[in-house]
């Protein structure tokens, strides 16, 4: 047999495979098939689907919405966000949640009427009073640091860098602190930007994409919006009503084709083998490489994703934990770097709006288990509660929702960055039919996700 027909013979038995797979079921068609049904994959779909384009949905939970984490608690019947919480306040932001006719509002004294105690979580120790400066040393710090955001007008729109890459966005958070004498930023960005490990030690570019002008703006004037109903994800599961068919949940991509002018995807869901075809690819989730076993990846596309690294973040609701009503206690280290602990661990527990439910939030720059991770939430707590001789509360605690969100923070090496990165990160978009979206191209907040979405990636969606 000669290597043609081998080949020939090769492709006929895989076209077999692929049709007795998919029996009995039409394939789909559509303009765009979308991997990823969080936050930035519902949008590009909705946003889409408004501008006349067929598009066909993948996510492999039953829900849509990706890190927006929402409980609603079976004895009050209330529900609270402790996933995605607030969102800027910007005219796409606006618009999307007025698609939908959800509410929004201020994000008021969701927290702030708390009372917040410190402490060293690694040892339980109670601090006496707050170890970071001032409300007003920490305005002062923002607005010296908006003098420096604008030298980088370019941060705001993806990650299209100059050559060379600025020297200070290569340094250290922390060098980048002490360098302009911005120290009154470091609690206020440790507290904010959560999730992406030793902040401290992350490269400055990283920080001022998830610290853009937009957000300093909603901190210094307090404009954040969340919904009325402190409920985010009513967004989402209005928008799967609104996709209808269109979005396939528990489903999982087994294999992507990708041609010269179209694709084929092959998708597993509870109804069985899916083969959809489609002009173009838009992928919505992290583009790790060992996420993206399902698609036919070329050497450039291997190295590109192969070089990144990630942290991780877990998000939780504790009921009963063991402390009173209303209050706060907040990681500290007055002993470390500009007072912010080492991670991994909890960055805060706090109470919640819903009776005897508390949230914590927990980072660590490199993997953990499940297990490790609340068993540690769990050992902390209640060493800060015997720590700080909280009267005993009735019940043992309980995770009523708890959450990976792995692989969260998608970075590379300074080397890397320098030596041109991100232009080739950005030359695979529209390459073999296949474009990108998530906070890898822009930054861990829904906002600026859409906002890039709707002013960068969409008109080249359409375009093409």
């Amino acid at each position: 047999m000669s290597f043609q027909s081998f080949i020939r013979t090769i492709c006929i038995f895989a076209l077999l495979v692929l049709a007795n797979a998919t029996e009995g079921n039409d394939p789909i068609t559509s303009d765009f098939v979308i991997i990823g049904g969080g936050s930035s994959g519902t949008y590009a779909a909705i946003r889409l689907r408004e501008n006349g384009k067929t598009v066909t949905l993948i996510e492999r939970e039953a829900v849509l919405g990706g890190h927006v984490n929402t409980y609603l608690d079976p004895y009050t019947g209330q529900t609270f966000d402790y996933g995605v919480i607030s969102f800027d306040n910007i005219s796409v932001v606006k618009n999307y949640f007025e698609h939908f006719d959800v509410p929004l509002g201020p994000i008021g004294d969701l927290f702030t009427t708390n009372i917040s105690y410190y402490a060293d979580f690694a040892t339980g120790t109670p601090l006496t009073g707050s170890p970071f400066p001032s409300d007003n040393a920490t305005g002062a710090a923002l607005f010296d640091y908006e003098d420096q955001l604008a030298k980088y007008p370019f941060l705001t729109n993806g990650y299209n860098l100059p050559t060379p890459v600025p020297a200070d966005l290569l340094l250290t958070w922390g060098d980048f602190l002490k360098k302009y004498q911005l120290e009154g930023l470091a609690y206020t960005s440790f507290i904010t930007l959560q999730g992406i490990g030793n902040i401290l030690a992350q490269p400055t570019l990283y920080v001022m994409k998830y610290l853009p002008q937009t957000t300093v703006t909603n901190i210094l004037t307090g404009s954040f919006l969340t919904t009325v109903h402190h409920n985010n994800h009513e967004l989402y599961d209005k928008a799967l009503v609104e996709l209808g068919s269109s979005a396939l949940v528990s489903s999982n991509v087994t294999s992507v084709v990708r041609n010269s002018g179209s694709v084929e995807v092959t998708v597993s869901t509870p109804s069985g083998t899916k083969l959809i075809q489609a002009s173009q690819l838009l992928i919505a989730i992290q583009p790790k490489l060992e996420s993206l076993g399902f698609l036919d990846l070329n050497v450039e596309e291997q190295y590109i994703f192969g070089q990144f690294n990630n942290s991780y973040y877990w998000d939780a609701l504790v009921r009963n934990p063991g402390m009173p009503p209303g209050v706060c206690v907040n990681n500290a280290n007055p002993a470390a770097a500009l007072a912010l602990p080492e991670m991994p661990g909890m960055y805060v527990i706090c109470a919640t709006i819903l009776p005897d439910i508390y949230s914590v939030y927990y980072t660590s720059p490199y993997a953990l288990s499940e297990d490790y991770v609340k068993n540690d939430i769990l050992t902390t707590t209640a060493k800060l509660v015997k720590a700080f001789g909280f009267p005993p509360v009735n019940g043992t605690p309980e995770f009523v929702g708890f959450n990976d969100h792995r692989p969260f923070e998608l970075t590379v090496s300074t080397d890397d960055i320098a030596g041109g990165f991100y232009d080739r990160l950005n030359a695979l978009q529209g390459e073999r039919n296949t474009w990108y979206t998530g906070a890898t191209w822009q930054a861990h907040d829904s906002s600026l996700i859409w906002n890039w979405t709707e002013y960068t990636l969409l008109p080249r969606l359409l375009a093409n």
